[in-house]
């Protein structure tokens, strides 16, 4: 059986590089095979072990979307149209294609939102009838309020196996965000630098963090879009601090006690699933510092909760099927 995944692919954007890596892990645990949808498809299916196809080539995609089993849209906050209205009618355009050519469609390891009402009344109707896994209660929330049934996952990044790193003691990873206001971080790291802390700035997405990792001028940094990389550094860290969700999620998955900054829905709400502290966009030096100091950790057992979620979305998309009893 043939799995097609389409997602923001190929973009070396370690968050959802994570994801991707975390899917096709799981696809290929249950004896399946995977075909995803890339900006950089080469690179993809080097990194992965899969077949990849360009994203946008008009031949190509419809082919590979006539050859796959099941199609899956996701993981990730693919359902908005803040940022662009062509990527969301792009998104619902892949799933109204392969339902056209007869294949079996799932939304699945999604955020929802936010979305206009002209977003609103396209996500409605293109997802009607859709098995739809969301990554959160506030997306669950919002399908239902949209008149979608949605069965309630969690990013399925919760999934990764941590690294074997041992832990440098003193070390405070800080993820910055484009489009973040990176000042307050930068006060943070250097208040932290003077209490005796070493700090390491982490940027998630070459191509895009590099200006505000300017920013951090004369801080040891580091830009990735591997997520093992990622994964090891943020293992490493006694703290982290992430202006980005996967920087949260992946200082999870790596046991590492993580701080998120309140700049959009999906960082709140995995702080709030997780029990983790939540420091407010203009955060004081002084505030930053305590967190660290303090070693606010999340709800440990809340996190278990969440993986426990990831992996039953899985085996509720690729059901196991019931052993034949012989003659």
């Amino acid at each position: 059986m043939v799995v097609g995944i389409g997602g923001y692919y190929g973009y070396r954007n370690a968050g959802d590089e994570a994801i991707l890596l975390a899917m096709a892990r799981e696809i290929r645990a249950r004896g399946l095979e995977a075909l995803v949808l890339s900006a950089s498809p080469q690179e993809t299916a080097e990194a992965l072990g899969v077949e990849a196809v360009h994203r946008y080539h008009t031949l190509a995609v419809p082919r590979a979307l006539a050859r796959v089993d099941r199609f899956v849209l996701g993981g990730g906050g693919l359902l908005q149209d803040k940022t662009s209205r062509r990527s969301l009618a792009y998104y619902l355009g892949l799933l109204r294609l392969a339902r056209r050519l007869g294949r079996s469609v799932s939304v699945f390891g999604v955020s929802l939102g936010p979305l206009s009402p002209r977003g609103e009344r396209a996500v409605a109707r293109a997802l009607a009838g859709i098995p739809l896994v969301v990554r959160d209660r506030r997306s669950q929330r919002y399908a239902e309020r949209l008149g979608l049934a949605a069965h309630l996952g969690a990013d399925p990044a919760l999934l990764l196996p941590p690294p074997s790193v041992a832990r440098e003691p003193g070390l405070v990873v800080v993820v910055p965000r484009h489009g973040v206001p990176a000042e307050p971080l930068h006060a943070g790291a250097r208040r932290l630098l003077n209490l005796g802390y070493e700090v390491l700035v982490l940027g998630l997405q070459p191509g895009r963090d590099e200006p505000v990792l300017e920013v951090f001028e004369h801080f040891p940094k580091e830009t990735t879009g591997d997520p093992r990389r990622a994964l090891y550094l943020l293992a490493s860290a006694e703290y982290v601090i992430s202006a980005r969700l996967h920087g949260m999620i992946l200082a999870a998955v790596a046991g590492t006690p993580f701080a998120g900054v309140e700049y959009d829905p999906k960082v709140t709400g995995f702080a709030e699933e997780t029990g983790a502290a939540l420091l407010p966009l203009e955060a004081s030096p002084g505030e930053i510092a305590a967190m660290v100091q303090g070693g606010v950790d999340p709800d440990w057992n809340a996190v278990d909760r969440l993986k426990e979620r990831a992996r039953q979305s899985f085996d509720r998309l690729f059901p196991t099927p019931a052993p034949t009893s012989g003659a």
